[in-house]
């Protein structure tokens, strides 16, 4: 409409020279600015302030869809077209990816075991598969690695290590806390990539003691762990891409807090019906 675009800009081009280029008159456009606002555009502007809460909230992570699936939530009664027009016009969008590499070290001597998952990355109650993999984060004072666990039921991370070096032990302590968290019951299938961090012999013997079936990717096919790929890929691109680290310790501290404070328990998956895993989890467990 020409008479909001004059509005839009009237703090940087006087009001009659635009006025003139769109071809309407000064006093019809100060008599349209003197209405009282519509009860669409009232409502437009309360949805959009709340739209900007939800974006920011989320670490600006959320598009159209998570957005409007709070908004429902939250009351309101609005369209997902609509939404995501508003947020089109205020300039609204989710974070964008960059690229990153794998850190598998797949040349070694030890046993691999079978791709069991193959794929079936929906699973129908917790504690059945979890699905491990190791990446890195760049800080001023050199590399920092993260090893995580993930319950493929809720994409729940019950396990993570971070360290300086990319060693078996830094898996090992994922394991390990994941273990504890979860107590899980024998037969639950545990699924990772054929780097020698998981196909080390310790690590094996220490599946083997709580009797976890070890499944292994394909050589060279991230898409066989995709899962924890999109995990690290959702980390890297909310989180660690906006960052400068001077310290691993730095990087610890948020990467921390990112897992535990905002993924696990406030995050949206469109997976989940637009759950955290936490909340899905608590849901499911009631139903």
């Amino acid at each position: 409409m020409r008479y909001r675009a004059i509005q839009e800009h009237d703090r940087r081009y006087p009001i009659r020279l635009m006025c003139r280029a769109l071809a309407v008159s000064a006093a019809g456009y100060y008599a349209w600015r003197s209405r009282p606002e519509s009860a669409r555009s009232v409502s437009a502007q309360t949805v959009l302030s709340a739209i900007r809460v939800i974006h920011r909230e989320s670490r600006e992570t959320y598009g159209s869809p998570s957005i409007w699936d709070a908004l429902l939530k939250q009351g309101h009664r609005i369209g997902e077209h609509r939404v995501a027009r508003l947020m089109r016009q205020d300039g609204i969008r989710a974070k964008t990816v960059k690229k990153w590499r794998a850190t598998t070290q797949s040349q070694h001597r030890f046993p691999v075991a079978a791709n069991t998952l193959n794929r079936q990355f929906t699973v129908e109650s917790p504690n059945r598969v979890w699905a491990g993999d190791l990446t890195y984060v760049w800080t001023t004072e050199g590399w920092l690695y993260l090893a995580v666990i993930l319950d493929l039921y809720s994409r729940l991370v019950v396990g993570w290590a971070m360290d300086h070096r990319l060693t078996v032990e830094l898996a090992e302590q994922a394991l390990t806390m994941a273990l504890v968290n979860r107590n899980p019951q024998a037969g639950l299938l545990h699924h990772s990539d054929r780097g020698s961090q998981y196909a080390a012999t310790r690590y094996q013997r220490l599946l083997g003691e709580h009797g976890i079936t070890p499944s292994m990717s394909r050589t060279g096919n991230c898409w066989d762990n995709a899962c924890v790929e999109s995990f690290f890929g959702t980390l890297k691109r909310e989180l660690v891409y906006h960052r400068r680290y001077e310290t691993r310790e730095a990087a610890r501290q948020d990467i921390f807090e990112y897992i535990e404070v905002f993924y696990n328990r406030r995050r949206r998956h469109s997976t989940l019906g637009y759950d955290s895993p936490a909340e899905f989890e608590a849901r499911t467990a009631v139903a």
